[in-house]
Protein backbone atom coordinates (compact mmCIF):
# COMPACT_ATOMS: atom_id res chain seq x y z
CA UNK A 1 0.00 0.00 0.00
CA UNK A 2 3.12 2.11 0.74
CA UNK A 3 4.10 1.41 -2.67
CA UNK A 4 1.08 2.59 -4.54
CA UNK A 5 0.55 5.73 -2.40
CA UNK A 6 4.37 6.60 -3.25
CA UNK A 7 4.04 6.19 -7.21
CA UNK A 8 0.39 7.95 -6.81
CA UNK A 9 2.05 11.17 -5.49
CA UNK A 10 5.39 10.41 -7.65
CA UNK A 11 2.74 10.58 -11.11
CA UNK A 12 1.09 13.69 -9.35
CA UNK A 13 4.25 15.36 -9.04
CA UNK A 14 5.09 14.61 -12.53
CA UNK A 15 1.89 16.06 -13.95
CA UNK A 16 2.06 19.18 -11.88
CA UNK A 17 5.72 19.66 -12.53
CA UNK A 18 4.63 19.90 -16.81
CA UNK A 19 1.39 21.75 -16.30
CA UNK A 20 1.14 24.55 -18.21
CA UNK A 21 -1.99 26.53 -16.21
CA UNK A 22 -2.25 29.03 -19.20
CA UNK A 23 -3.06 25.42 -20.96
CA UNK A 24 -5.59 22.94 -20.69
CA UNK A 25 -6.10 19.40 -21.68
CA UNK A 26 -9.16 17.03 -21.57
CA UNK A 27 -10.47 13.94 -22.84
CA UNK A 28 -14.12 12.27 -22.91
CA UNK A 29 -14.34 9.04 -22.83
CA UNK A 30 -17.87 8.66 -24.10
CA UNK A 31 -17.24 10.63 -27.10
CA UNK A 32 -13.59 10.44 -27.49
CA UNK A 33 -13.70 13.81 -27.59
CA UNK A 34 -9.77 15.28 -26.88
CA UNK A 35 -9.52 18.73 -26.35
CA UNK A 36 -6.78 21.59 -25.67
CA UNK A 37 -6.79 24.89 -25.26
CA UNK A 38 -3.96 27.97 -24.43
CA UNK A 39 -5.74 30.56 -22.55
CA UNK A 40 -8.86 29.65 -23.71
CA UNK A 41 -11.25 26.97 -22.00
CA UNK A 42 -14.84 25.84 -21.52
CA UNK A 43 -16.85 23.38 -18.96
CA UNK A 44 -17.67 21.08 -21.24
CA UNK A 45 -17.45 19.93 -24.77
CA UNK A 46 -20.34 17.24 -26.46
CA UNK A 47 -22.26 16.23 -29.24
CA UNK A 48 -25.73 16.60 -29.67
CA UNK A 49 -27.75 14.76 -32.70
CA UNK A 50 -31.71 16.38 -32.95
CA UNK A 51 -31.10 18.15 -29.67
CA UNK A 52 -29.84 14.73 -27.49
CA UNK A 53 -26.59 14.17 -26.40
CA UNK A 54 -24.79 11.68 -27.75
CA UNK A 55 -22.07 9.21 -26.12
CA UNK A 56 -20.59 7.65 -28.64
CA UNK A 57 -19.37 7.80 -31.80
CA UNK A 58 -20.93 6.50 -34.60
CA UNK A 59 -23.48 7.91 -37.04
CA UNK A 60 -26.07 7.46 -39.80
CA UNK A 61 -25.06 9.01 -43.15
CA UNK A 62 -27.28 12.15 -43.40
CA UNK A 63 -27.04 13.25 -39.61
CA UNK A 64 -26.27 16.23 -38.62
CA UNK A 65 -24.01 16.55 -35.56
CA UNK A 66 -23.76 19.62 -33.13
CA UNK A 67 -20.47 20.08 -31.52
CA UNK A 68 -21.14 22.14 -28.54
CA UNK A 69 -18.75 24.09 -26.53
CA UNK A 70 -20.03 25.24 -23.07
CA UNK A 71 -19.27 27.74 -21.24
CA UNK A 72 -16.34 29.64 -23.34
CA UNK A 73 -14.06 31.46 -21.21
CA UNK A 74 -11.08 33.41 -21.73
CA UNK A 75 -11.42 35.31 -24.89
CA UNK A 76 -9.99 38.66 -24.24
CA UNK A 77 -12.75 41.14 -23.74
CA UNK A 78 -13.40 44.62 -25.36
CA UNK A 79 -15.66 46.98 -23.69
CA UNK A 80 -18.17 44.05 -22.63
CA UNK A 81 -17.20 41.97 -25.93
CA UNK A 82 -15.29 39.19 -27.12
CA UNK A 83 -14.76 38.15 -30.42
CA UNK A 84 -13.80 34.10 -31.25
CA UNK A 85 -13.40 32.49 -34.65
CA UNK A 86 -14.25 29.23 -35.70
CA UNK A 87 -12.94 26.74 -38.16
CA UNK A 88 -13.70 23.14 -39.08
CA UNK A 89 -11.52 20.26 -40.80
CA UNK A 90 -12.91 17.09 -41.40
CA UNK A 91 -9.89 13.95 -42.39
CA UNK A 92 -10.51 10.53 -43.73
CA UNK A 93 -8.40 8.87 -40.75
CA UNK A 94 -7.43 5.41 -43.40
CA UNK A 95 -6.24 7.80 -46.63
CA UNK A 96 -5.50 11.30 -44.13
CA UNK A 97 -6.87 13.21 -46.63
CA UNK A 98 -8.94 16.77 -45.86
CA UNK A 99 -12.31 15.90 -46.88
CA UNK A 100 -13.84 19.47 -45.30
CA UNK A 101 -12.29 22.59 -44.57
CA UNK A 102 -14.47 25.60 -43.48
CA UNK A 103 -13.91 29.24 -43.06
CA UNK A 104 -14.54 31.04 -40.09
CA UNK A 105 -18.19 29.63 -38.70
CA UNK A 106 -19.12 32.71 -36.74
CA UNK A 107 -20.23 35.49 -39.02
CA UNK A 108 -20.95 38.03 -36.10
CA UNK A 109 -18.37 41.05 -36.62
CA UNK A 110 -19.63 42.87 -33.80
CA UNK A 111 -18.83 40.15 -31.24
CA UNK A 112 -20.99 38.80 -28.45
CA UNK A 113 -21.77 39.83 -24.88
CA UNK A 114 -23.39 36.74 -23.93
CA UNK A 115 -22.41 35.38 -20.28
CA UNK A 116 -21.94 32.27 -20.08
CA UNK A 117 -20.95 31.89 -23.52
CA UNK A 118 -22.04 28.77 -25.45
CA UNK A 119 -20.65 28.27 -29.13
CA UNK A 120 -21.58 25.38 -31.70
CA UNK A 121 -20.37 23.95 -35.08
CA UNK A 122 -22.85 22.12 -37.24
CA UNK A 123 -21.59 19.30 -39.32
CA UNK A 124 -23.55 17.21 -41.67
CA UNK A 125 -22.15 13.46 -42.05
CA UNK A 126 -23.11 13.19 -46.06
CA UNK A 127 -20.74 14.17 -49.50
CA UNK A 128 -17.76 14.38 -49.49
CA UNK A 129 -18.33 12.59 -46.30
CA UNK A 130 -18.66 8.76 -46.87
CA UNK A 131 -20.55 5.80 -45.32
CA UNK A 132 -18.57 2.85 -43.94
CA UNK A 133 -15.54 5.17 -43.36
CA UNK A 134 -13.27 6.77 -40.68
CA UNK A 135 -13.06 10.47 -39.80
CA UNK A 136 -11.45 12.90 -37.30
CA UNK A 137 -13.06 16.74 -37.22
CA UNK A 138 -10.95 19.34 -35.32
CA UNK A 139 -12.72 22.51 -34.29
CA UNK A 140 -10.50 25.22 -33.66
CA UNK A 141 -11.96 28.15 -31.58
CA UNK A 142 -9.26 30.98 -31.93
CA UNK A 143 -9.79 34.95 -30.32
CA UNK A 144 -9.76 37.48 -33.05
CA UNK A 145 -8.22 40.31 -30.23
CA UNK A 146 -5.79 37.95 -28.60
CA UNK A 147 -3.53 34.86 -29.15
CA UNK A 148 -5.74 32.36 -27.11
CA UNK A 149 -7.08 28.97 -29.04
CA UNK A 150 -8.80 25.81 -27.97
CA UNK A 151 -9.21 22.86 -30.48
CA UNK A 152 -11.32 19.86 -29.63
CA UNK A 153 -10.69 16.83 -31.77
CA UNK A 154 -13.33 14.11 -31.88
CA UNK A 155 -13.23 10.55 -34.23
CA UNK A 156 -16.03 9.84 -35.53
CA UNK A 157 -17.82 6.84 -37.77
CA UNK A 158 -19.89 6.83 -40.10
CA UNK A 159 -23.00 4.11 -40.88
CA UNK A 160 -24.98 3.65 -43.62
CA UNK A 161 -29.33 3.72 -42.42
CA UNK A 162 -30.01 0.10 -41.57
CA UNK A 163 -33.64 0.19 -41.82
CA UNK A 164 -32.96 0.58 -45.89
CA UNK A 165 -32.42 -3.03 -46.87
CA UNK A 166 -30.15 -3.37 -50.21
CA UNK A 167 -30.28 -6.47 -52.94
CA UNK A 168 -27.37 -5.85 -55.54
CA UNK A 169 -26.90 -8.08 -58.73
CA UNK A 170 -23.87 -6.88 -60.10
CA UNK A 171 -24.20 -3.41 -59.58
CA UNK A 172 -22.05 -1.20 -56.60
CA UNK A 173 -23.61 2.09 -55.19
CA UNK A 174 -21.58 4.37 -53.14
CA UNK A 175 -24.74 5.72 -51.13
CA UNK A 176 -28.33 5.07 -50.51
CA UNK A 177 -30.84 7.08 -48.04
CA UNK A 178 -34.37 8.92 -47.88
CA UNK A 179 -34.26 12.74 -48.37
CA UNK A 180 -37.11 15.35 -46.96
CA UNK A 181 -37.89 17.91 -49.89
CA UNK A 182 -39.26 19.78 -46.68
CA UNK A 183 -36.61 19.71 -44.33
CA UNK A 184 -33.66 19.79 -47.13
CA UNK A 185 -31.97 16.99 -45.01
CA UNK A 186 -31.62 13.01 -44.84
CA UNK A 187 -34.21 10.91 -43.28
CA UNK A 188 -32.22 8.64 -40.40
CA UNK A 189 -35.20 7.63 -38.91
CA UNK A 190 -37.54 6.69 -41.72
CA UNK A 191 -40.21 9.17 -39.94
CA UNK A 192 -41.73 10.86 -43.00
CA UNK A 193 -44.59 13.56 -43.28
CA UNK A 194 -47.44 13.69 -45.01
CA UNK A 195 -47.08 15.62 -47.99
CA UNK A 196 -43.94 15.94 -48.10
CA UNK A 197 -41.54 15.13 -51.05
CA UNK A 198 -39.68 11.94 -50.84
CA UNK A 199 -36.76 10.97 -52.52
CA UNK A 200 -35.17 7.81 -52.80
CA UNK A 201 -31.72 8.56 -53.89
CA UNK A 202 -28.47 6.21 -55.00
CA UNK A 203 -25.35 7.87 -55.30
CA UNK A 204 -22.50 6.03 -57.46
CA UNK A 205 -24.01 3.32 -59.12
CA UNK A 206 -22.14 1.53 -61.36
CA UNK A 207 -21.97 -1.51 -63.67
CA UNK A 208 -24.42 -1.28 -65.89
CA UNK A 209 -23.48 -2.17 -69.58
CA UNK A 210 -22.57 1.03 -71.53
CA UNK A 211 -22.49 1.94 -75.18
CA UNK A 212 -20.95 4.82 -76.19
CA UNK A 213 -21.37 6.01 -73.41
CA UNK A 214 -24.84 5.32 -72.89
CA UNK A 215 -26.43 2.76 -70.55
CA UNK A 216 -30.47 2.33 -70.38
CA UNK A 217 -32.08 1.41 -67.35
CA UNK A 218 -35.22 0.83 -65.80
CA UNK A 219 -36.65 2.24 -62.63
CA UNK A 220 -40.19 0.67 -60.41
CA UNK A 221 -41.14 2.24 -57.21
CA UNK A 222 -44.20 0.67 -55.44
CA UNK A 223 -45.73 0.61 -52.01
CA UNK A 224 -48.46 0.09 -49.64
CA UNK A 225 -49.50 0.02 -46.40
CA UNK A 226 -49.72 -2.27 -43.44
CA UNK A 227 -53.43 -3.63 -44.92
CA UNK A 228 -51.52 -4.32 -48.24
CA UNK A 229 -53.01 -1.57 -49.95
CA UNK A 230 -51.67 -0.33 -53.05
CA UNK A 231 -50.43 3.79 -52.44
CA UNK A 232 -47.62 4.28 -55.32
CA UNK A 233 -47.10 1.80 -58.38
CA UNK A 234 -44.81 2.73 -61.35
CA UNK A 235 -43.55 -0.33 -63.27
CA UNK A 236 -41.29 2.23 -65.30
CA UNK A 237 -40.13 6.03 -64.83
CA UNK A 238 -37.14 5.38 -66.95
CA UNK A 239 -39.55 4.43 -69.59
CA UNK A 240 -38.74 6.96 -72.04
CA UNK A 241 -35.27 6.31 -72.19
CA UNK A 242 -35.34 2.70 -73.62
CA UNK A 243 -34.19 3.63 -76.54
CA UNK A 244 -32.22 6.78 -76.28
CA UNK A 245 -30.89 5.32 -73.09
CA UNK A 246 -28.99 8.06 -70.65
CA UNK A 247 -25.62 9.08 -69.95
CA UNK A 248 -23.63 6.51 -68.00
CA UNK A 249 -21.95 9.46 -66.07
CA UNK A 250 -25.42 10.72 -64.90
CA UNK A 251 -26.74 7.81 -63.55
CA UNK A 252 -23.32 7.07 -61.96
CA UNK A 253 -23.89 11.10 -60.37
CA UNK A 254 -27.47 9.93 -59.01
CA UNK A 255 -30.67 7.85 -59.30
CA UNK A 256 -33.46 9.28 -57.38
CA UNK A 257 -37.43 8.92 -57.64
CA UNK A 258 -39.83 11.15 -54.93
CA UNK A 259 -43.57 10.63 -54.01
CA UNK A 260 -45.31 12.61 -51.45
CA UNK A 261 -48.56 10.73 -49.75
CA UNK A 262 -51.59 13.08 -49.04
CA UNK A 263 -52.82 13.60 -45.30
CA UNK A 264 -55.73 10.91 -45.44
CA UNK A 265 -56.58 8.14 -43.06
CA UNK A 266 -53.29 5.54 -43.19
CA UNK A 267 -52.21 2.38 -42.25
CA UNK A 268 -48.65 2.67 -41.06
CA UNK A 269 -45.89 1.88 -41.67
CA UNK A 270 -45.51 2.39 -45.88
CA UNK A 271 -43.84 -0.63 -47.49
CA UNK A 272 -41.70 0.85 -50.18
CA UNK A 273 -39.59 -1.07 -52.99
CA UNK A 274 -37.73 0.56 -55.62
CA UNK A 275 -35.47 -1.44 -58.43
CA UNK A 276 -33.09 -0.11 -61.07
CA UNK A 277 -32.38 -2.90 -63.63
CA UNK A 278 -30.35 -2.85 -66.75
CA UNK A 279 -32.25 -3.65 -69.96
CA UNK A 280 -29.04 -4.95 -71.35
CA UNK A 281 -28.27 -7.43 -68.96
CA UNK A 282 -28.97 -9.10 -65.76
CA UNK A 283 -27.60 -6.21 -63.30
CA UNK A 284 -30.11 -4.89 -61.07
CA UNK A 285 -30.62 -3.34 -57.72
CA UNK A 286 -33.50 -3.47 -55.39
CA UNK A 287 -34.14 -1.37 -52.19
CA UNK A 288 -36.73 -2.27 -49.59
CA UNK A 289 -37.78 0.40 -46.48
CA UNK A 290 -40.61 0.95 -44.37
CA UNK A 291 -41.55 4.41 -42.96
CA UNK A 292 -43.91 5.45 -40.63
CA UNK A 293 -46.39 8.83 -41.56
CA UNK A 294 -47.09 11.11 -39.25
Amino acid sequence: MKNLSAFITLLTLILLSGCNFNRSVKYDFLSGITSSGKNIDCEDIFVTVNGTKKSGNTFIYGEILKIEFINVTGLKNIEGDVFPEMTMTVINTSSGDTVLKTDDLISKPEGYSLSPLTLYANLTVASPINSKKEYKAAVKISDKKGDGALVAEFPFKVVPNNKIIIEANDVTSDEIYLYSEESDKAITDNRISFDDNIHIIIEGLKGFKESDGMVFPGLSIMATDSKGNKIIENDDLFAKYAESGVESAALAKRVSAHFNIPETEFNNPLHCEMTVWDRNSGARLKITTDMILE
